[in-house]
C-alpha cells in the first residue's frame, strides 16, 4: 500500500524487450525510469489501473490467479499502431492473455481494463507513440533485430507507477 501519487498496474513482464522499452522511457521521461532492478518496463498489461491499495485478500487472490496460470509461450513480431497512435507489438497467440485479463477482471470488477475506455481490449506491448518523426517504420528500424522474438510468460506482477517511484509491489 502507498499514499503517494501514482497508480498500480497488473502486468506480465516481457524481459526480452526490456532494453528497448527502457531506452524509450529514458528518452522521453527519465523520471519514470525505475531504479528497482526487478521492475520490467516492457510488459503486457493485464489490468490498469489496478487498485490504489491492495489488501491481504487482494494479494492472495492475485496469487491464486498466478498459481493457476500456465507458462505462456508466445512471439512478438509484427509492429502495429492503435488509432490513438500507440505503437505496439501483439503477442501471438493472444488468447491466453485475453483469458488472463478476463479472469483478473472477473476477480476485480472495480478494475476494468484501461478504466473501461475501450470496447475491445487488445493484449499488447507498448513500444512508442506515433507523433512527428516517430512512425511504425521508424520504430521498426529502431527495433532492429530485437523482433521477431520468442518469449515465455511465467510471472504476474503488480507494479506501482509514479514519477521517481516506479517499482514492483508484488511478484508471483
Amino acid at each position: 500500500m502507498t499514499d503517494q501519487p501514482g497508480h498500480s498496474v497488473l502486468v506480465v513482464p516481457v524481459p526480452e524487450l526490456e532494453a528497448f522499452v527502457r531506452q524509450r522511457w529514458e528518452h522521453y521521461d527519465p523520471a519514470w525510469v525505475s531504479t528497482d532492478t526487478a521492475f520490467t518496463h516492457a510488459h503486457i498489461t493485464v489490468l490498469a489501473p489496478f487498485l490504489p491499495h491492495t489488501s491481504r485478500t487482494d494479494l492472495d487472490r492475485l496469487g491464486e490467479i498466478a498459481a493457476g496460470m500456465l507458462p505462456i509461450d508466445f512471439r512478438l513480431d509484427e509492429v502495429h499502431v492503435f488509432p490513438d497512435g500507440v505503437i505496439h507489438l501483439r503477442p501471438e497467440p493472444c488468447g491466453p492473455f485475453e483469458a488472463l485479463t478476463r479472469l483478473a477482471w472477473e476477480s476485480f470488477p472495480a478494475c476494468p481494463p484501461y478504466g473501461g475506455r475501450y470496447d475491445v481490449v487488445t493484449p499488447h506491448l507498448t513500444l512508442d507513440l506515433a507523433a512527428g518523426p516517430v512512425t511504425v517504420a521508424s520504430t521498426r528500424t529502431l527495433l532492429g533485430d530485437a523482433v521477431p522474438v520468442r518469449c515465455r510468460a511465467e510471472r504476474l506482477e503488480l507494479h506501482w507507477y509514479a514519477a521517481g517511484g516506479c517499482r514492483v509491489q508484488h511478484s508471483w
